[in-house]
């Protein structure tokens, strides 16, 4: 018998801070159908004609601030983790990394495995919550390459893990090191996505921005529902911290566009704290596995100055799962019995 495939998935990283990297890996980003999800014309003009041009050199400087003497943060922890996945799961598995955009590819990991000849492939997007924009990305992008081989082995996918105890006990753990600091306010802040993008998932039709706290709960019409995953794995960490619901806030960074997205955002979430007089502020980021741009930048360097312009002092951040053993542990769990 032959070797198991399990292909790891996150989503993506320009291949250096140079302005004609960051504008080549913006392209493929932005053209993907999932993300952009609007007429295939106006998503070329609107992608290739102005976002791209225009907003890439703006993005470089961004990542030059974020990029290490190893390289990208999301590739360093991502080998990291891809080499520890491998040392746990021994000869009988093969594992890949890939990037959804970018390198290392999708098809070139695909075709590593294929030539390895192995039985079967797990698909494992390393997105906590399941979104189209995302995993369902990743699906579409491993489906679209294999629909082409001659011999398909068998292939599975995991949708989410966002109420896996092992991931929640170690957010949890490094979010414990700060609690006996003393915070006016927790945040639960989660990359955000289009309005659009929450009710297509809806199939009933019925329930998305229809009920009234529609996602506060997991049920079965919004069981797939991004959002509600979020605040699933926001309640799950606060709870086995014991932080009461009156002293934290799940809310939405990342907004692009005019379109509304998913509410409450986190910038407007800062002004109605600074304006209670809050001065003090962690931040959890669960929907990212690897601290990244969206962490490192967004949350420590951009929230922290809006922040400290209203009058706050500090705006902590919560590192991510990154390469910590216990979640290399966890994701053993996951490949192995989700």
């Amino acid at each position: 018998m032959g070797k198991k495939g399990i292909l790891l998935v996150n989503l993506g990283t320009p291949d250096s801070p140079s302005t004609a990297d960051v504008r080549k890996y913006l392209d493929e980003f932005l053209m993907d159908g999932r993300v952009l999800d609007v007429n295939p014309i106006l998503r070329t003009i609107l992608v290739k004609g102005v976002i791209v041009p225009f907003r890439g050199p703006k993005s470089a400087k961004i990542y030059k601030k974020l990029w290490t003497d190893e390289g990208s943060p999301l590739l360093i922890y991502g080998k990291r983790v891809h080499y520890e996945i491998q040392k746990k799961l021994g000869d009988d598995y093969m594992v890949e990394l890939a990037m959804r955009y970018q390198s290392p590819s999708i098809p070139d990991a695909l075709e590593r495995l294929k030539q390895a000849k192995v039985d079967s492939i797990k698909v494992v997007p390393l997105f906590p919550q399941y979104a189209s924009a995302s995993t369902g990305s990743v699906h579409d992008k491993v489906m679209e390459i294999v629909k082409d081989w001659q011999a398909i082995p068998d292939i599975s996918f995991i949708n989410s893990f966002y109420d896996h105890p092992g991931m929640i006990d170690v957010f949890a753990a490094n979010g414990k090191k700060y609690l006996s600091e003393g915070w006016d306010h927790i945040l639960f802040s989660f990359h955000g996505l289009p309005q659009r993008h929450m009710k297509k998932v809806d199939v009933s039709g019925v329930h998305c921005l229809k009920v009234k706290d529609c996602c506060k709960t997991i049920t079965e019409n919004n069981k797939f529902c991004y959002t509600a995953q979020c605040n699933r794995t926001a309640q799950l960490i606060a709870e086995k911290l014991n932080i009461t619901e009156d002293k934290y806030t799940i809310c939405y960074q990342s907004r692009l566009g005019r379109d509304p997205w998913v509410q409450p955002y986190t910038s407007e979430i800062l002004k109605v704290l600074a304006d209670k007089g809050a001065k003090k502020l962690l931040v959890f980021c669960p929907a990212f596995v690897a601290d990244c741009l969206e962490t490192t930048i967004e949350v420590s360097d951009e929230y922290f100055e809006e922040f400290e312009k209203m009058g706050g002092e500090k705006v902590q951040l919560v590192e991510s799962l990154n390469d910590d053993p216990a979640w290399i542990d966890a994701l053993e769990d996951i490949i192995l019995n989700k």
